[in-house]
């Protein structure tokens, strides 16, 4: 692979990361659209990118994550239960979702799945009623909508979002948790390739270290970018917008896939 492509797909990566339109599904599409070869390491340099909006979620949280961690210890509880479903997920279940969804194929009902969820969160805080604090039950169904998101297309940061603010969790505080609870999935994701790569069951010789370099950097830069215009969204209310975008997509994409041009 070319370090270009690779610095091209770091910037996706950045981009879709904490937006919620989903960098996994985004990544797929712009691999194909470069044509992007990496010898059937796709999953491992899409990981390693993910190291870097990981960087820019520790920089941008930093003082929020040290904040939790001195005088919030029930929050910490909360997002490492929340974490779970995830890390199940991820064990036992994770080279059938590679197998089934990694293809591409089922990309468009992915985004179409998310649209929807960004819309359901939007009509439940315009129709009003209760707030509710974060507590056990809505941290673990945010877990399991994060849990939902190995698929690729189906954004997590989308999907935990819109799961917090239907358990009742205000919009701020629902992107806030969405944001945190990535960070130690992330951080599981990297170390697990990173031990694959070190005992050679990944194939690396199509991703060189200057390709993950430039990549993990491009995604960093980028990524702490996206981070703040996200949480500045759900502070406003508009992440509902990324909805049409993502209903666009979908639409051009099942157009593609039965229409040829």
């Amino acid at each position: 692979m070319e370090v270009w492509k690779a610095a091209v797909l770091g910037v996706v990566q950045g981009l879709t990361e904490f937006l919620p339109v989903s960098s996994s599904g985004h990544l797929l599409l712009f691999e194909r659209i470069l044509g992007a070869d990496t010898e059937g390491a796709d999953l491992f340099l899409g990981v390693m990118l993910h190291a870097g909006t990981l960087l820019a979620a520790l920089v941008a949280l930093g003082p929020r994550i040290l904040f939790l961690l001195r005088s919030d210890r029930r929050r910490v509880l909360l997002l490492l239960a929340a974490t779970i479903p995830a890390g199940v997920v991820g064990i036992f279940l994770g080279d059938i979702v590679d197998d089934v969804f990694f293809g591409g194929e089922w990309l468009w009902a992915a985004f179409l799945a998310t649209a929807l969820l960004l819309l359901l969160s939007a009509r439940r805080t315009g129709r009003g009623g209760m707030l509710r604090p974060l507590n056990a039950k809505s941290a673990l169904a945010v877990g399991g909508a994060q849990a939902l998101a190995v698929i690729p297309g189906l954004s997590r940061s989308g999907t935990t979002f819109a799961a917090g603010v239907l358990c009742g969790m205000p919009r701020a505080e629902a992107a806030e948790f969405s944001l945190l609870l990535g960070i130690p999935v992330v951080a599981g994701a990297v170390l697990a390739e990173c031990c694959k790569a070190a005992a050679g069951a990944v194939n690396m010789s199509a991703v060189s270290w200057q390709c993950l370099a430039a990549g993990g950097l491009c995604a960093a830069i980028t990524g702490f970018v996206s981070l703040r215009l996200t949480l500045r969204a759900a502070a406003s209310g508009k992440v509902y917008l990324f909805a049409f975008y993502l209903i666009a997509l979908s639409a051009a994409l099942l157009a593609f896939r039965f229409f040829s041009f």
